[in-house]
């Protein structure tokens, strides 16, 4: 077994954009970053509709430029369909706070991922392609490095700090067994891209539009892309999407199409291209997101759900941030779980108050329009909810009345010692 002579000061693993984004700070920073990635990219990756609030990552690690250069679709707004088929009006970011960043976009994760990556390696993080991260390498309770292949050769690869970026894989924290299901959330989905689906016009022709079907079993997505292409996907539980329905997932696709005249007439013109791609059991969290030596990231650390497209933002957020911890704690030579955690509890605040949001979202009791009807006074704190504008102490204050309608739980804690001092 081969051993790595050189010793970094972080080594991420995996390169989507929670991995980039950590690396791409950690590398501002003036430390020595290793990315290793299991693909080669670019690679296939469902995601593609950015939230507003990414804003402040993207300029701080230098991605605006690019993604102004790119030919994305500009995404202006969310739009919501109920099951009888009717169109909300469209939640404008930029009619609420007329600025640059009220805007954002589409984006294709193959292209985007590519250069989220290229991007830290332009800041000097080293990128490894190829890399197989087998497990985590401890000393006592603390992560040292990790055992890979690279190049075809087994090697232990040392470091002060470990970021797991492993997306759904969890690499992490499966190997510590702290990951578990929300048990509210059991969905699957089952999506595609299609070439000549029908979109808006004007402002709203970037527009992230969510349609619920008929009977309310489930929910479409419709995110216009580049080049003519949309990604649609339906969302429901897995015993409704799989049980009785054959082995033939584009099948199944086909069929809800049918029983959906809001989606259908959007896409009963268009062309598939690609294929059809199955997820199932995505909502996951982990019990802590630092430990002694490691921190986790992006999906690696949790996953909520599709429906507000919170996944990318949460993982640019938590890289951002967790690279500014594992900055401050090299700077004090102190890499414990208490020093890497402090951005623990602020960013968990935030990502409960998208959890709260994506339970009102699948209560059958609950509706915006209703809501909104009742108390137009949240009709801002909606708004800012859907770009994203959670990290505050006072947008919260929507779920009281939400509670109303939504039995809300208990908030999901971390474990004790991750609280931060």
């Amino acid at each position: 077994m081969g051993s790595d002579a050189g010793k970094y000061d972080c080594i991420v693993i995996g390169g989507g954009p929670a991995g980039a984004t950590a690396a791409t700070v950690l590398a501002d920073h003036g430390r020595r970053v290793l990315v290793l990635e299991r693909h080669r990219f670019p690679r296939h990756h469902v995601g593609e509709s950015l939230m507003p609030q990414s804003y402040a990552t993207f300029k701080r690690i230098g991605m605006l430029e690019k993604l102004r250069a790119s030919n994305s679709p500009v995404k202006e707004s969310v739009q919501f369909v109920s099951a009888s088929g009717r169109e909300s009006q469209p939640f404008f970011f930029f009619d609420r706070d007329p600025a640059e960043w009220s805007r954002t976009w589409q984006v294709r994760r193959d292209e985007f991922d590519q250069m989220m990556l290229d991007n830290a390696a332009d800041h000097g993080a080293e990128i490894r392609f190829g890399a197989r991260v087998k497990s985590i390498l401890f000393d006592g309770d603390r992560a040292v490095g990790v055992r890979a292949v690279v190049d075809g050769q087994e090697r232990e690869i040392r470091a002060t700090v470990v970021v797991d970026a492993t997306g759904q894989s969890a690499l992490l924290s499966r190997q510590l067994d702290l990951r578990y299901p929300d048990a509210r959330l059991k969905k699957a989905s089952i999506y595609s891209y299609f070439k000549g689906a029908i979109r808006d016009e004007g402002r709203n022709a970037g527009a992230t539009i969510i349609i619920h079907t008929p009977d309310r079993n489930g929910w479409f997505w419709f995110i216009p892309l580049s080049d003519d292409t949309a990604s649609v996907g339906v969302v429901a539980s897995p015993s409704y999407l799989f049980s009785g329905r054959g082995d033939d997932p584009s099948a199944t696709l086909q069929e809800e199409f049918e029983q959906c005249p809001a989606i259908m007439r959007r896409v009963e013109k268009a062309s598939r291209v690609g294929n059809v791609f199955v997820t199932t059991d995505f909502s996951c969290q982990s019990r802590r997101i630092t430990g002694d030596g490691w921190v986790l990231v992006g999906d690696a650390f949790g996953f909520l759900d599709p429906v507000y497209s919170s996944g990318v933002f949460l993982a640019l957020v938590s890289g951002e941030w967790a690279a500014d911890a594992i900055h401050d704690a090299l700077d004090a030579d102190d890499v414990s779980a208490d020093r890497l955690g402090r951005f623990g509890p602020r960013f968990m605040a935030g990502m409960q108050l998208m959890r709260q949001m994506v339970y009102a979202f699948y209560d059958p009791r609950f509706s915006f329009a209703t809501f909104l009807k009742s108390h137009p006074e949240h009709h801002d704190r909606l708004v800012r909810l859907l770009i994203g504008d959670v990290f505050n102490d006072e947008v919260g204050e929507i779920f009281d009345a939400m509670g109303e309608w939504v039995d809300f739980p208990d908030p999901i804690v971390m474990e004790q010692e991750q609280a931060g001092p």
